[in-house]
């Protein structure tokens, strides 16, 4: 077995994990400090919208020798607007600028066909209204407030309403931290985009319900015990995930990551930055709030609730309690011990804490030296 699947195994069953509800507190002030700077980006810089969205032209030329540049500058000499152009494998152009009128967009095309020495009607000429980009606006918004409603209630019927309202929280950093990106690094927002967003919700929630789903099981009847308090199971479920959360978000940011920089960067297909960027800045967003926000938040309500904070105080007062008696019976003598062994498993139960290891297996009455019983050996007596 490989060192990854030989950790999974024993971060599984307990045997080794780490703390995450209880430094919950870091992962909060980590997660706060990037939302505020996506909030701080999105507000000074704004989202850079493609035509579908804000309105404009596109003029495919035919196959020529002038460059980019030189188109380029043509357009916005001409429209007194911000172009973006294209190479093709063609060698034709693709040209774009937004908040084009009619007029201005009769204008730019005569002179990018003056500058091609091409007839007028060689260069191909599309115009978007903005009304167009408000329709898909406003369905995309329409789309995203019946999922988060259906998401809410769901949740809330097949876990509880405090898990629901987890989920929530992380799918909304999520898309905070995403458009906030979108902002900072200026990349044009198109419907592709609306499509990436609307995608990494559903990625989120499907980590988040599968350690949701292994902290509903472990806390079953966790009133009637007292070896572990509710943040601890949390932990020990999140812990038991861990490993699967990592390879799935791995193998899914791979493939996104090669069209992010490969195929947008080194190849110049900038038509995949939108998409592309939303899924890998959304992924790695998702994966995180699964494993740092939503649960540490759910074992925070949970805490709140008074048969959570009794049975913590049972907890702790067992675990004193055992603690104390273990100090006390290292005084007594070798025979002294033999009448505890059977309250054993109360001292195991001290080892449970947020970050678990392997649990100490006693030896029983009849394990010390091989021998049967006390001081005899063992087989029949003669």
């Amino acid at each position: 077995m490989s060192k990854l699947g030989n950790l999974g195994a024993r971060l599984y069953r307990g045997e080794v994990g780490y703390d995450f509800v209880g430094k919950r507190m870091i992962w909060y002030g980590i997660s706060i400090l990037i939302t505020i700077t996506a909030i701080v980006g999105l507000s000074v810089r704004g989202l850079n919208m493609g035509i579908e969205f804000s309105g404009g032209a596109v003029f495919n030329t035919p196959k020529t020798a002038v460059s980019a540049t030189q188109a380029q500058h043509v357009a916005e000499e001409t429209s007194g607007h911000t172009a973006i152009v294209q190479k093709l494998g063609d060698r034709t152009l693709r040209i774009q600028v937004s908040e084009l009128t009619t007029e201005q967009s009769r204008a730019t095309q005569e002179a990018l066909a003056k500058k091609l020495d091409v007839p007028l009607d060689k260069i191909n000429t599309d115009i978007v209204g903005p009304s167009w980009g408000d329709q898909i606006a406003n369905k995309a918004w329409t789309g995203l407030a019946i999922f988060m409603i259906l998401v809410v209630i769901y949740l809330a019927i097949a876990f509880e309403w405090r898990m629901a309202l987890a989920a929530l929280i992380a799918l909304i950093h999520d898309l905070t931290i995403t458009v906030g990106i979108y902002a900072l690094v200026g990349f044009e927002v198109t419907p592709g985009t609306v499509i990436g967003l609307l995608t990494i919700l559903g990625y989120s929630l499907y980590d988040t319900v599968v350690v949701f789903d292994g902290l509903k099981e472990g806390a079953k009847d966790i009133t009637k015990q007292t070896r572990f308090t509710y943040s601890e199971i949390a932990n020990r479920s999140l812990n038991s995930t861990l490993v699967r959360s990592i390879n799935t978000t791995v193998v899914a940011l791979l493939p996104v990551a090669g069209l992010l920089f490969i195929g947008g960067g080194f190849l110049g297909a900038g038509m995949l930055n939108d998409i592309s960027l939303a899924l890998f800045v959304g992924l790695a967003a998702g994966a995180y709030s699964s494993i740092f926000i939503a649960t540490p938040l759910v074992a925070d309500l949970k805490e709140r609730d008074p048969q959570m904070k009794a049975l913590a105080k049972r907890v702790r007062a067992k675990r004193a309690a055992a603690a104390a008696k273990g100090e006390s019976g290292t005084e007594q003598p070798q025979d002294a011990v033999d009448g505890q062994d059977a309250e054993g498993d109360d001292e195991d139960d001290t080892a449970a804490a947020g970050v678990v290891g392997p649990r100490r297996q006693s030896a029983g009455r009849g394990g010390r030296d091989g021998r049967g019983g006390r001081g005899r050996p063992s087989g029949k007596r003669r």
